[in-house]
């Protein structure tokens, strides 16, 4: 499941589709998938039908979303893609 900023913003970079893009395809405002990102290591506050339609186009580019402790993406694609931790203490808010 989708649940902080700096989970998305690594989906997002390994799915390498912009903002834009991203937010097109979900059905939501640029401005949305922007404070999505801002949340940062918070979680998130959008509504669960944003969250889902995000999570789908994601999910559609080959993005698994992890959270056994701590959130995380990876890459479906390849059979041996490695799990990227999204370190929410040292996270920026670079976009």
């Amino acid at each position: 499941m989708l649940t902080t900023g700096n989970q998305l913003r690594a989906a997002r970079a390994l799915a390498g589709i912009d903002q834009g893009t991203l937010a097109e395809r979900a059905g939501v405002n640029i401005n949305t998938i922007g404070a999505m990102e801002k949340r940062g290591s918070e979680g998130l506050k959008s509504g669960l039908d944003t969250i889902r339609a995000v999570m789908n186009v994601l999910e559609a580019e080959g993005i698994e979303f992890l959270n056994h402790g701590q959130p995380g993406v990876r890459l479906k694609k390849n059979e041996g893609a490695a799990s990227i931790p999204v370190d929410n203490r040292n996270a920026s808010n670079d976009k």
